[in-house]
C-alpha cells in the first residue's frame, strides 16, 4: 500500500506540472489564468512542481465563474474546438458556468470502468431520471450509455423550478412537479424500451419506488392498452432495472440500508453511489453493503481531481483521518484548472485503500455553516 500511495502521488505531481504549464503558457494558456497570474507573488511555470505547491494559488472563488464572457475560460490551445457550457444549480443567484470540451466524456468513461457488467450490461439501455437543461448530467449519462453500447432515455426535469416552489412554500406544487417527473419515467418504462440501467437521485429513487409499489406502472400499462406482465411490476427489480448509478448528499448509511433492503431487493439490484459536481467530475464510492454497515466512502478520480477534508477555519490544515471538515476540491485537466475550491459540503476524511490509494471522504452532507442546500439535496 505504501508503494501504491507513493506511485499515485508521483503521478499526481507529474500531472499537475503538465496541467499548470498548459494553463499558464502564453501559447496554450487560459486567458483568465494568464491575467490572474499577474497578481501572483510566484511564477506558476517555474514554481509549481506538484501537489504541495498548489497551496501557492489563492483559494478558488466561485464568483469567478458567475457571468461572462465565458470564453475567458477556454485555453488558447483549444480555441478552435467546439465548446459546451454547463451550469451549476443556479439556486443561489447567478449560476456558475463551466466550459467543457471532452472532460465530461472522459470522466464518465473512467467511471464506466468501475461498473460491474453483471448489473450494468453492455448494450443495456438507460433511464436518466435527474436534472436536465444546462447541467452536464443529461449529456454525461447519455454519453455513458452510448459508451457502454446502449441508448439513453431522458426525462425533462428543471430543479430550479422545484427550488423556487420550496422557497415560496408551494410544497404541493413542488410535489406535483415531482409526480410529473416520475410519471415521465413510468411512461418510458412502460414503452417497451428494455431499460436495464438508471441514473437518479436518492429522493427520486425513493419516489419511483413508491410509485411502483402503488401500482402506478401497472396503471400506465393499462392506460396505453398493454397487458400487465405476469407477476406484476411493483418493484424496481420487476420493472427490469438491474443497475442504478445515483448521486446526492442523502446517501447516509440509514438511507442506503433502506434502499438496499427495501427498494433494491436486498442488493439484487446493484446501486453505486457517487459524489461529484460540474466543476470536479465524479468521485466513486467503495462497494456498499451490510458488511461495513452501509458506509459510503468517496474517492476522487486522481490525478484529474483531488478531494481534501480541511479545517473550515484554515483551508491549509487537513483534518486527521476520521476527523470532520469541509470538502476542498481541486480539478486538474487541460480544459479546466480549479485549485482548492471550497465545496458546500462537509464530511469525514478517509484513508486510502487498494483500489484508490489516496484520501477519500465519507458522510458527505451540506456544510452546516452555509445556508441552503444543493439541488440534488432538495430533489
Amino acid at each position: 500500500m505504501d508503494e501504491r500511495i507513493k506511485n499515485a502521488r508521483a503521478q499526481l505531481d507529474a500531472h499537475i506540472r503538465e496541467v499548470v504549464r498548459w494553463h499558464f503558457s502564453p501559447e496554450t494558456g487560459t486567458p483568465f489564468w494568464l491575467e490572474k497570474a499577474k497578481t501572483f507573488n510566484f511564477n506558476p511555470l517555474t514554481d509549481v512542481g506538484g501537489w504541495d505547491d498548489v497551496k501557492k494559488f489563492p483559494i478558488f472563488e466561485d464568483d469567478w465563474l458567475r457571468g461572462g464572457p465565458v470564453r475567458k475560460w477556454v485555453p488558447k490551445g483549444y480555441a478552435d474546438r467546439g465548446v459546451y457550457v454547463f451550469e451549476t444549480g443556479g439556486t443561489t443567484g447567478l449560476p456558475k458556468s463551466r466550459i467543457v470540451i471532452d472532460d465530461f466524456k472522459i470522466d464518465y468513461e473512467m467511471m464506466s470502468d468501475t461498473l460491474p457488467d453483471q448489473y450494468f450490461p453492455r448494450g443495456g439501455n438507460w433511464l436518466m431520471l435527474g436534472p436536465s437543461g444546462p447541467r452536464r448530467l443529461r449529456l454525461a449519462i447519455e454519453h455513458l450509455a452510448q459508451y457502454r453500447g446502449g441508448i439513453c432515455f431522458c426525462v425533462d426535469l428543471d430543479p430550479r423550478y422545484v427550488v423556487k416552489c420550496i422557497k415560496e412554500r408551494k410544497i404541493a406544487e413542488a410535489q406535483a412537479y415531482k409526480d410529473h417527473c416520475i410519471d415521465q419515467a413510468l411512461t418510458i418504462l412502460a414503452g417497451g424500451h428494455d431499460i436495464k440501467c438508471m441514473f437518479t437521485t436518492p429522493k427520486l429513487l425513493a419516489a419511483l419506488d413508491e410509485a411502483l409499489r402503488g401500482g402506478k406502472l401497472e396503471e400506465k400499462y393499462r392506460s396505453i392498452g398493454k397487458p400487465v406482465p405476469r407477476g406484476g411490476v411493483r418493484s424496481i427489480k420487476q420493472a427490469g432495472i438491474t443497475g442504478i448509478f445515483s448521486g446526492g448528499t442523502e446517501f447516509t448509511p440509514q438511507f442506503t440500508r433502506e434502499a438496499y433492503e427495501e427498494m433494491l431487493d436486498n442488493g439484487e439490484v446493484y446501486m453505486t453511489p457517487t459524489y461529484g459536481n460540474t466543476l470536479m467530475g465524479l468521485a466513486c464510492s467503495k462497494p456498499i453493503g451490510p458488511d461495513d454497515g452501509f458506509k459510503i466512502s468517496y474517492y476522487a478520480p486522481q490525478p484529474r481531481a483531488v478531494i481534501e477534508v480541511v479545517n473550515p477555519k484554515n483551508y491549509d490544515e487537513v483534518v486527521p483521518y476520521g476527523g470532520t471538515g469541509r470538502v476542498l476540491l481541486s480539478t486538474f485537466t487541460k480544459e479546466f484548472f480549479v485549485p482548492r475550491f471550497p465545496e458546500r459540503d462537509e464530511g469525514e476524511r478517509e484513508k486510502p485503500f487498494e483500489k484508490y490509494p489516496w484520501d477519500g471522504v465519507s458522510g458527505v452532507r451540506p456544510f452546516s455553516e452555509i445556508a441552503g442546500s444543493t439541488v440534488v439535496g432538495v430533489y
